[in-house]
């Protein structure tokens, strides 16, 4: 266990926000998370990657980061295994281990950073994949009394992007780790016209060349966070009603969508950024990125008051053009 007063949240966050915590806690296990939480913990925040945040100012108070790491068969059917893995192993290098065993279900979620902690709190997903698609299960901690619960997939309330632990349970729970239900049998999803583009031009549609497609694709429209902070994908993808979409489409007949609940239509929240101007466009050292303008970048010395106004600014002008509300899928933390 390591415990740091004062930390530099630098490498911590994606964004590069040069912010500072009271207390920086990273366990190893779950005993240690324990210990730590017997002693006087006011205000506390559990992070992984810091992928999905932005610090807005300095945090007082105690930062908990999970160094839990393995990867476990905790059971092996003839057509699927059950894996169960610590919260602090790296999502990618997890989901590389899925491709190399021949284990299905992952394979989408490529290249999307993060621990694997935080797939099962944010509901990670890309390509026509969510995590909730494979979790079978959630161990946490309460950060009240130090009592474990096992949480069930359907225990868990998964939405687009959002869990029990984003909304009803928010920051009450660490997450120590996830068991995912994989499958044996090749099962590819395709759904998406680029990604089955790219797969096509690879060869074979195998777990290998899925993984790899969505890495180059991925490659290809954000920026490294280690050249330009970012967090990805900034804003989620609204639903609106059939009746807007239908508004919207009689004016602008190219506008992409995706299935939804009847009723309704997810459309690309980065299609109606670019459509609104903010492409490329900056606000100080905040900017829109050139090529997805769903990212949002640090081009250098931005704060994240910067980042917020210029998300904030963002949110008006589309719901001014379009009357569609944008929602943040960045977690603000002040």
């Amino acid at each position: 266990m390591k415990i740091t007063e004062n930390s530099p949240l630098l490498r911590h966050n994606t964004f590069g926000m040069d912010v500072k915590a009271a207390r920086m806690v990273e366990f190893d296990t779950e005993q240690e998370l324990l210990e730590i939480l017997t002693g006087p913990c006011d205000r506390v925040l559990t992070i992984g990657a810091g992928s999905n945040l932005l610090f807005l100012n300095d945090f007082c108070g105690t930062i908990l980061h999970s160094c839990i790491k393995y990867i476990d068969v905790v059971s092996d059917e003839p057509d699927a295994v059950l894996v169960r893995v610590g919260s602090g192993v790296n999502w990618d290098s997890f989901v590389a281990w899925t491709v190399r065993n021949g284990f299905w279900g992952a394979e989408n979620l490529s290249s999307i950073p993060g621990e694997v902690g935080a797939s099962a709190v944010q509901n990670i997903g890309a390509y026509g994949a969510e995590a909730k698609d494979i979790i079978k299960e959630v161990r946490a901690v309460s950060i009240e009394d130090g009592s474990v619960r096992v949480f069930r997939n359907e225990e868990c309330q998964y939405g687009y992007r959002q869990s029990i632990f984003k909304n009803e349970l928010k920051g009450k729970y660490v997450v120590t780790a996830v068991t995912y239900c994989l499958s044996k049998k090749e099962s590819p999803k395709l759904g998406y016209g680029a990604l089955q583009e790219r797969v096509k031009s690879l060869g074979a549609v195998t777990q290998s060349n899925i993984r790899l497609a969505v890495a180059q694709i991925r490659k290809e429209k954000l920026p490294d966070p280690a050249v330009l902070g970012n967090a990805g994908s900034f804003f989620m993808n609204p639903v609106i009603s059939t009746e807007l979409f239908e508004r919207i489409r009689s004016e602008y007949p190219e506008i992409p969508s995706y299935v939804a609940p009847q009723g309704f239509v997810k459309i690309p929240a980065g299609w109606l950024i670019e459509k609104s101007g903010w492409k490329g466009q900056s606000l100080g050292p905040a900017a829109v990125h050139d090529r997805q303008a769903l990212v949002l970048v640090n081009r250098g010395g931005a704060t994240g008051a910067d980042i917020k106004k210029l998300a904030d600014t963002i949110i008006a002008d589309v719901k001014r053009k379009f009357d569609v509300q944008l929602c943040a899928e960045v977690n603000y933390i002040e």
